[in-house]
C-alpha cells in the first residue's frame, strides 16, 4: 500500500489509513487534527482468518488516524469522490500520491489489498468506527462535566425519585465493564449480564431531566412582573446547569452502551452487525431530536423575558439588567451544550438596553406628538436622566405635572421684591 491512503467517511468521523509518513502528509495537506487509532484498533479492524491474512499485516505495519467530523472535513467525500457502500452505508476510496509530495494524493483508485475490498473487514471497520465516535463524545462529555463544575452525583441524589438514585449505580456497573472490554477486547456474557437492565434506567433519568427544564421554561412563561421574573431567571442559570448536566451524563451513558451492544452484537450474531449499528445511529438522533425540542423552547423562553425585560427597561433599570444577564448565562450554557453534542440551534445573545437609550427613544416618540410632547422630552432630558429611580408606570404624566409645578412657580410673584 506505499503512497495509498485508504478513507473510510462515516456519518461521524473520517478514518485515514496508510503508512505512517503518508498519513501524517495526508493529513498536513488537508489542514485535519486527527486521534491515533493504535496498533489494537487496526488489527481489529482486519478481523480475523482470511480477512487478517489478506490485509491484517498491511494495517498493522501502517498508521491510522480518526478524523471527527466537521464540515470541512466532510467536503473530503466530496473532494476526492469517495464511494458510498450500500451494505454499510460508509463512504470509502483509496487515494494515490507520489511519495514525499504533499499535494500528489488527487487520485482515486482501487487498491486490490485494501481493507476496503473486503466486505466483512469493511463491516467490522465501520462498527469500530462508530465506537471510535462515540468513545469520543463520552472523552469530551467528561471534559464538559469538568469544567463547569457539575456534581451531577450530587443533583440525583438530591433527588427523591427512586430512578434517579439508582442512576448512579448504573452509572458505576456501566464503567466497570467498560474497564472489563478494554482489557478483554470484547463483552462476554457475564459481563453484558450486568448492564442488560441499564438503558430502562438511563432513559428514565433523561425524561425526568427533560421534564425539570421544561418546568424551568414554564415558570418563565408565567412571570409577568419584572421583579419576579428577574429572581426566577436567576435560579434558571443553577437549575438550567445542573439538568444539562444530568443529560450529559445520561447520554455519555447511552453512547457507553452503544459501544457494548456492538462488541456483543459482532460475537452472538455478526451477520446482523451493520443493521444494529444502524439501528443505534437512528435511536441516538431521535434522542438528540428531543432534546434539541426541549432546550429550543427553553431558549425561546428566555428570549421572550428578554424582550419584555428590554422593553420594560425605563421602568425597571436595575431588575431588567438582571433578567437579560441571565438570560444569556442560560443561553449560552444551553448553546454550549448542543455543540458537546454536535446539534444545532439558534441562539440569540441579548444586549441589556441601556437606560439612557431607551429614554432617548421615549424622548425620541413623544417629540413627534406635538407641543405637550415637546415639553415631556425636554423633562426626559435635564432631568430624568438623572434620576432613574423615580420613575414610574405613568412616566409622562408626572414629568408633566412637574413641569406644570416649576411654571406656577415660576409666575408667582416675588413677595420680597
Amino acid at each position: 500500500m506505499d503512497n495509498e491512503i485508504q478513507l473510510i467517511s462515516g456519518g461521524d468521523g473520517l478514518a485515514v489509513l496508510g503508512s505512517e509518513a503518508d498519513v501524517e502528509r495526508f493529513l498536513a495537506s488537508e489542514g485535519l487534527s486527527s486521534k491515533d487509532l493504535g496498533v489494537q484498533w487496526l488489527k481489529s479492524a482486519a478481523g480475523v482468518g482470511a480477512v487478517a491474512a489478506q490485509v491484517g499485516s498491511d494495517l498493522a505495519a501502517g498508521s491510522g488516524r480518526w478524523v471527527k467530523l466537521t464540515p470541512k472535513s466532510a467536503r473530503l467525500v466530496e473532494k476526492y469522490g469517495l464511494r458510498e457502500s450500500s451494505r454499510t452505508g460508509f463512504s470509502t476510496g483509496v487515494v494515490k500520491g507520489q511519495k514525499g509530495q504533499i499535494r500528489g494524493f488527487v487520485e482515486f483508485v482501487k487498491g486490490p489489498r485494501s481493507l476496503l475490498s473486503n466486505p466483512a473487514a469493511l463491516a467490522n471497520a465501520a462498527k469500530l468506527m462508530s465506537q471510535v465516535a462515540m468513545q469520543q463524545t463520552m472523552d469530551e462529555i467528561t471534559d464538559y462535566l469538568a469544567a463547569i463544575d457539575a456534581k451531577v452525583d450530587d443533583v440525583l441524589r438530591a433527588q427523591k425519585d427512586g430512578v434517579l438514585a439508582r442512576m448512579i449505580g448504573v452509572g458505576l456497573v456501566i464503567e466497570e465493564v467498560m474497564t472489563v472490554r478494554e482489557e478483554r477486547g470484547g463483552v462476554d456474557e457475564v459481563a453484558w449480564s450486568k448492564v442488560q437492565a441499564a438503558p430502562t434506567t438511563i432513559a428514565e433519568t433523561q425524561a425526568y431531566a427533560l421534564r425539570q427544564l421544561e418546568a424551568v421554561a414554564e415558570k418563565m412563561e408565567h412571570k409577568g412582573k419584572i421583579g419576579d421574573l428577574a429572581t426566577t431567571a436567576k435560579g434558571a442559570e443553577s437549575a438550567v446547569r445542573e439538568w444539562l448536566a444530568v443529560l450529559a451524563r445520561c447520554f455519555q451513558l447511552q453512547d457507553a452502551m452503544a459501544v457494548l451492544e456492538l462488541d456483543r452484537v459482532l460475537d452472538a450474531s455478526p451477520e446482523e452487525l451493520n443493521g444494529h449499528r444502524r439501528g443505534l445511529k437512528a435511536a441516538r438522533q431521535e434522542r438528540l431530536k428531543l432534546i434539541l425540542r426541549t432546550t429550543e423552547r427553553l431558549l425561546a423562553r428566555m428570549n421572550e423575558a428578554t424582550d419584555t425585560a428590554n422593553a420594560k427597561v425605563l421602568l425597571h433599570p436595575a431588575k431588567s439588567p438582571a433578567v437579560v444577564q441571565s438570560s444569556n448565562h442560560v443561553a449560552s450554557g444551553v448553546c454550549d451544550f448542543h455543540v458537546l453534542l454536535g446539534i444545532e440551534a439558534g441562539e440569540r445573545s441579548s444586549e441589556p438596553r441601556r437606560w439612557a437609550h431607551a429614554a432617548t427613544e421615549a424622548r425620541d416618540k413623544v417629540l413627534e406628538t406635538g407641543a405637550k410632547g415637546v415639553d415631556t422630552a425636554r423633562s426626559l432630558g435635564s432631568e430624568t436622566l438623572d434620576r432613574a429611580g423615580s420613575v414610574t408606570e405613568k412616566l409622562s404624566s408626572g414629568i408633566a405635572g412637574r413641569v406644570r409645578r416649576r411654571r406656577g412657580r415660576d409666575e408667582e410673584p416675588d413677595e420680597k421684591g
